[in-house]
């Protein structure tokens, strides 16, 4: 059975669609069958697989409203066991569709049914709209990255009570899978002060491994590759491969 989870933070430019390209394709090499559905209307998961969203014939928008099966949407990648379901600006539509639709916050898991594949990973959008909504509706956990830098748990608090309220509403399933730290730096002072304080909230919810600011993990996706594709012995690579392994730790627990 698949294990679905949402990869979620409100605020943009924290590494989250990084992280969940470069987890999915390590989870892929590793043997698993991964889905990542591209729920950001940015389109950059799709784009960092290297998939054109100028040009698509189909995409997450479709199968939230109904119009499309997932088997017919969901597109191979050039990594082995590694499919996308992808998208691009007409997701943006999609809150606004949405609305009329009954159990609309069920679209989601609706759409994707019971999906045949080791880990769904779903790259949520910067926000706590809908599309958010329907993300932790079909998922089981969340994976909160948190950049090393000033005002990090800025805006955490809000997330928290969004996810506490789905679970009391709507998917009393969902819970915390952990917190990535990315863009650390153990050269400054700061990244060392945002990781003590975040440990200080999470606790044992904090993966050990640290995402570091890497410039080859920020070129990749102008290349439309993973970062072991792009530069497999980079700081970065190492790091996403360690988290991979933590990760599937974590997932397998209990199992």
């Amino acid at each position: 059975m698949s294990q679905t989870i949402a990869v979620l933070n409100q605020k943009g430019g924290v590494g989250k669609t990084t992280t969940a390209i470069n987890l999915a394709a390590y989870l892929a090499t590793n043997g698993y069958t991964v889905l990542l559905v591209d729920l950001d209307p940015q389109g950059n998961a799709t784009s960092g697989l290297g998939l054109d969203k100028q040009n698509l014939e189909g995409g997450t928008y479709d199968l939230l409203l109904g119009r499309r099966d997932c088997a017919t949407l969901v597109k191979p990648t050039n990594v082995e066991g590694l499919y996308v379901l992808p998208t691009n600006a007409n997701l943006a539509a999609a809150e606004v569709d949405l609305v009329s639709e009954p159990n609309r916050e069920h679209a989601l898991k609706r759409g994707l049914g019971v999906a045949a594949y080791d880990y769904v990973l779903i790259d949520c959008p910067p926000a706590l709209g809908l599309l958010t909504i329907n993300a932790l509706v079909a998922a089981k956990q969340v994976l909160i990255p948190v950049q090393a830098e000033y005002y990090a748990l800025e805006g955490l608090g809000q997330l928290l009570q969004v996810v506490q309220r789905v679970r009391q509403g709507l998917n009393n399933h969902l819970e915390i899978l952990g917190v990535v730290i990315t863009m650390f730096d153990s050269r400054t002072s700061l990244s060392d002060q945002v990781l003590q304080e975040v440990r200080k909230h999470f606790g044992d919810k904090v993966f050990k491994t640290l995402i570091p600011r890497n410039v080859r993990l920020a070129e990749a996706p102008s290349y439309g590759k993973p970062i072991f594709d792009h530069d497999k012995w980079s700081k970065g690579a190492r790091a996403y491969k360690h988290l991979a392994k933590e990760f599937v730790h974590r997932t397998q627990k209990g199992n």
